[in-house]
């Protein structure tokens, strides 16, 4: 299992670097691919119960969310959200069999958000660009999201795995502990900082602001972690597929990551530029 995860990794991680470096259409285009089978994932867990999910229609809304970033309206987001949340909804309503109903539709919209609009955060990121900074503002900022993710869960999984004793979530995730949850955020601080080093990955960052985002970064990739634990724990299912050795399902993989992008983006729109 942890031979799989490494060789997996070893061969993924070159392929992403080249992604982001690049940047579209194939960023975007690998970004849509894995949005939609995580999707797919998403809705056959849900389905298990016998909620009445529309998976056709969340796959595709899914997909449109993730490209959102490229609509030159601003009422097309709001439209798009509008029509996700009416759309199952009549459907549903108009189905012979009305039993679950409202559940299948609250699961329905639940897989767009979650995997759809947050998604669309890592193809924004990529797209930033702010006046007066360098024009790989956003790639770099990409890149800390990916990197200081890696650091923290690889961080967290080995020092846990050798030296944790206090349980930090037991009912979600048996063997996450807190030496590992610490681990994460320091393996996230360091990396972070190292974006302040005058290289072609530098973003403009003070030591103080490198931490706190490491630290933020750690966090709320933990807390997506647990998140999604508890989604496969209700649903009984312990990875979302096998389609990645040695990690489980698309799924599986985007539960820390996305919630770092959101992360990383707000705190490049809302503090950098005013330092």
């Amino acid at each position: 299992m942890l031979k799989q995860r490494v060789i997996v990794s070893l061969i993924g991680l070159p392929i992403l670097i080249v992604l982001v470096w690049f940047g579209e259409p194939w960023f975007t285009g690998v970004i849509a691919l894995w949005g939609a089978v995580a999707a797919f994932e998403f809705y056959k867990i849900a389905g298990k119960n016998k909620n009445p999910v529309i998976t056709v229609f969340g796959i595709i809304w899914t997909l449109l969310f993730i490209l959102s970033p490229y609509y030159d309206k601003e009422y097309a987001v709001p439209a798009l959200l509008t029509s996700a949340i009416i759309l199952p909804l009549a459907y549903l309503l108009l189905r012979r069999n009305k039993e679950q109903a409202f559940t299948g539709w609250v699961w329905t919209i639940a897989g767009i958000l979650y995997i759809g609009w947050l998604l669309s955060y890592l193809i924004m990121l990529r797209q930033l660009q702010i006046p007066g900074y360098p024009v790989e503002y956003g790639r770099n900022g990409l890149f800390l999201a990916f990197f200081t993710t890696f650091a923290s869960d690889t961080s967290a999984f080995f020092v846990g795995r050798a030296w944790g004793k206090n349980h930090m979530a037991p009912a979600i995730s048996p063997k996450k502990t807190w030496e590992g949850a610490i681990a994460g955020v320091v393996g996230s601080v360091v990396i972070s900082l190292l974006f302040m080093l005058p290289t072609p990955l530098q973003l403009p960052l003070s030591w103080v602001h490198a931490v706190i985002l490491g630290i933020l970064v750690s966090l709320f990739g933990q807390i997506g972690d647990l998140a999604e634990s508890l989604f496969k724990r209700n649903m009984g299912v312990k990875d979302s597929s096998n389609l990645i050795p040695g990690h489980g399902g698309f799924l599986d993989r985007m539960d820390s990551i996305v919630f770092a992008g959101v992360t990383v983006y707000y705190y490049l729109v809302w503090v950098l530029p005013h330092l």
